[in-house]
């Protein structure tokens, strides 16, 4: 992803050399310049090499450096169970001073032997050249004479991506910094008398063997420095529960704690941001407490992975209607909840569904609200399979928790039978934040979910296992190039939310708010759920791709691609990459267009008003951010978002069928105004004629419902004008009690104020009827469909 802005590396070197152990003429300074380090992309393919230091050099043109090949030695002694540190000499250019892992270093380009592994070697966990470099370092480092360290000794477990800034050393805008794909490698000796250390004074300043508990006391020392990759790999992995400390025989005779395909990514703890580009988060937050630490994007729900496209305070603030309609949602006319009736409470243990309520706003607050709006003969049922898929995504989702991926396919197929089956299942250590809390108290969603209808169970337990079942049959798949084809990425998109879709149809018609026919309508009901996905999928493209599981379809970006790599449309340098992003991302979006049809379908066969406005708000959402992504550079340097004003307009204007095909209609007449320009402009899009065809048919459908909503929203709006001014008068005439008129700015100020005020109100209340009179808005609210 980076490697687009950052120096080009050089070619590997040809010729193997052999590198002296020490070399007293050569500086610090003159031995960066001098190795050369294997320059990697975020899948750790060789992409050549770089000198150390321009690796290390963090700049505005490389804000994180080069991402290069590293590896970190931790070697203990058996017998006690103590690892040896080092401090790295002052003399250091980077993170002088500071108590690390026994040796962390490169693998370089042109040695011999040869410490460049490809990647069957990483795969078998061989990794000779790592080790190679490993065993030359240890001896260059702390002076272990070769031989006494063999090759074969060397335990490689796992990699991390990491980058961190040294601005403890040389300031908040450091030159120098850290950006590695780091192989972690154990090693142990029966007694630390069998190994010779003369640590050269240029390398390291001092040695320690340390018990885990000196280490934690260490750590607890504000005097002491630490290097943040040392800190990460301990808190990760080292201590606590299956610690590879903790079980040291366990790790090192057995291949339990191995895991060659993921590579875990971390950010550094605040301290370390920044350096000479001013790099900011690139992966999540780090927590250095011992409860969060790195992989934080494996998180189901984790935000702040990569840098989110907002507009300024300002900027939404001068769409005083959308600052109205957030004020209106939020405190005006909230979405009601009806969790509290004396129905619900009545039918489930009221702690446990406390629980149930309080974690879903926790792992979703967005679904939160539109799911307490349900009338009361669903919303439980609802609220439980929305828990259940997210306790089952959070055991997909996390890459680190299963020795295999064989283990995580027997427990994903088995959770319809273990979660949902025994009162007292639980998953420990699985996920992070508050989706691993929805695992380690699972039973008490489960109280709940033994509670509900016997119609309501089947639904849930059946869309679980078929959910699982896809999941697993992805377990295996490659997606660190995204899906093969499109008939994958819409399969993959079918079990993650097309089932889902299903699911909610089976629970409306059990209900017996809707019709039993509603349940029968697979198709419409998987292509809802295709919308939404393909929508997260588009939007979500660079934090995808930096997490290793994209699924944007080769099929269509390899069409796009000059460089047959995913990753070349992130953070683009030249035209032609941003030109071949854009039309990669308009193709995209055009697919997903062409699903509105069924949407719209969908929801014309609903009768029940709060069903209708459960299912309408996340498709009005999905649209509005297709037009935000269409032929938008900015997907491809971070996240786009639409603005929290426009979402809560949205929701306001979501109570009838001609509100939401008014939104349809507006949407989709900006992407073809968008097109247009985008012709207009001198840009060749092959799908051009495609998104047009896709937008027409949206207008078509749309037009005769936005139309008439339009003309209501014309007399109302002329109304508040009317209003307006006669507010801004009455302010005008208005005397203090001085007898002096107020300032004009406060009559403005209340003028606006009233306009909006009634705007709200009567514009709500006007539409509503309207749309009664109409005749066509075929929805009642449940109280009434229910006698």
């Amino acid at each position: 992803m980076t490697t687009n802005t950052e120096p080009k590396p050089t070619p590997p070197q040809q010729q193997p050399q052999q590198q002296p152990s020490w070399n007293d003429s050569l500086s610090q300074l003159q031995y960066m310049e001098h190795d050369t380090v294997l320059t990697l992309s975020t899948t750790d393919a060789i992409l050549g090499s770089a000198s150390k230091k321009l690796s290390h050099v963090f700049s505005p043109a490389a804000p994180r450096g080069i991402l290069h090949r590293a590896f970190s030695v931790f070697l203990f002694d058996s017998s006690t169970r103590e690892l040896l540190l080092q401090q790295r000499a002052s003399t250091k250019i980077t993170f002088p001073n500071v108590w690390t892992n026994t040796c962390c270093s490169h693998p370089l380009h042109g040695m011999e032997p040869a410490e460049v592994d490809l990647e069957e070697d990483v795969k078998d966990g061989s990794v000779r050249g790592v080790k190679h470099a490993a065993v030359r370092k240890l001896e260059q480092e702390l002076g272990i004479p070769l031989g006494q360290l063999k090759i074969e000794e060397f335990k490689f477990l796992t990699r991390l991506h990491y980058w961190a800034a040294d601005t403890v050393t040389h300031g908040k805008k450091s030159p120098w910094g850290e950006h590695e794909i780091d192989y972690v490698l154990f090693i142990t000796i029966p007694d630390k008398s069998k190994i010779t250390l003369k640590p050269h004074p240029e390398e390291v300043d001092a040695t320690k063997w340390v018990t885990q508990s000196q280490l934690l006391e260490m750590f607890d020392d504000k005097s002491l420095l630490f290097s943040p990759w040392f800190r990460l790999i301990v808190h990760k992995w080292m201590i606590g529960p299956n610690g590879w400390w903790n079980d040291l025989d366990r790790t090192m005779n057995t291949d339990d704690f191995c895991d060659y395909e993921t590579i875990h990514t971390f950010d550094p703890p605040e301290e370390h941001m920044g350096g000479g580009g001013n790099a900011g988060p690139m992966f999540g937050e780090v927590k250095m407490n011992g409860k969060v630490v790195g992989d934080a994007l494996k998180k189901q729900g984790a935000y702040g992975k990569i840098k989110t496209h907002k507009e300024s305070k300002l900027k939404q603030l001068l769409h005083i209607d959308e600052v109205w309609s957030a004020v209106t949602l939020l405190y005006l006319n909230p979405l009601k909840s009806n969790l509290d009736s004396d129905t619900i409470r009545q039918s489930f243990n009221e702690a446990d569904l406390a629980f149930c309520d309080d974690i879903l706003c926790k792992v979703s607050r967005s679904f939160a609200a539109v799911i307490r709006q349900l009338p009361e003969q669903m919303l439980v049922d609802v609220l439980i399979f929305y828990l259940v898929l997210r306790a089952l995504d959070t055991v997909e989702d996390d890459m680190t928790y299963f020795p295999s991926n064989e283990e995580k396919v027997k427990v994903l197929l088995s959770f319809h039978k273990t979660a949902l089956g025994d009162p007292e299942w639980t998953m420990m250590g699985c996920g992070e934040g508050d989706e691993r809390q929805l695992l380690e108290e699972f039973p008490k969603c489960h109280s709940v979910y033994a509670s509900l209808s016997e119609a309501s169970r089947r639904v849930i337990a059946d869309i679980t296992l078929r959910m699982a079942t896809g999941m697993a049959e992805f377990v295996d798949k490659d997606l660190g190039q995204g899906t093969l084809d499109v008939t994958q990425y819409n399969r993959y998109c079918h079990f993650v939310a097309g089932l889902v879709g299903e699911g909610l149809s089976r629970l409306f018609s059990a209900s017996g708010l809707e019709p039993p026919s509603l349940a029968g309508e697979l198709h419409l009901s998987d292509q809802m759920g295709l919308f939404l996905q393909k929508t997260n999928i588009i939007r979500d493209y660079l934090e995808d791709y930096v997490d290793g599981r994209a699924f944007w379809p080769q099929s269509v970006w390899k069409k796009h691609s000059a460089s047959g790599d995913l990753g070349y449309f992130a953070n683009p340098t030249t035209e032609e990459a941003k030109t071949a992003g854009l039309n990669c991302l308009n193709e995209l979006v055009t697919d997903a267009l062409e699903l509105v049809a069924d949407c719209l379908g969908y929801m014309s066969k609903l009768r029940c008003a709060e069903v209708f406005r459960f299912c309408a708000i996340p498709q009005v959402m999905a649209i509005a951010t297709l037009d935000k992504c269409y032929h938008n550079p900015d997907v491809f340097t971070g996240v786009v978002k639409i603005r929290k004003g426009m979402s809560c307009q949205l929701i306001n204007d979501t109570t009838d069928i001609f509100g939401v095909h008014g939104i349809f209609y507006r949407f989709a007449s900006s992407i073809i105004a968008k097109a247009d320009k985008m012709r207009k402009d001198g840009h060749d899009d092959p799908s051009y004629e495609r998104t047009l065809n896709a937008c027409g048919t949206i207008l078509e459908l749309t037009e005769t419902e936005a139309k008439r909503s339009a003309g209501h929203a014309t007399i109302a709006n002329s109304t508040v004008i009317v209003a307006s001014c006669a507010a801004a008068a009455s302010c005008l005439a208005y005397k203090g009690p001085l007898g002096s008129n107020t300032s004009a700015a406060l009559a403005t100020t209340t003028a606006t104020m009233a306009s909006l005020g009634i705007l709200s109100f009567f514009k709500t209340g006007f539409m509503r009827f309207m749309g009664k009179r109409s005749g066509v808005s075929q929805l009642l609210p449940a109280a009434k469909l229910g006698k």
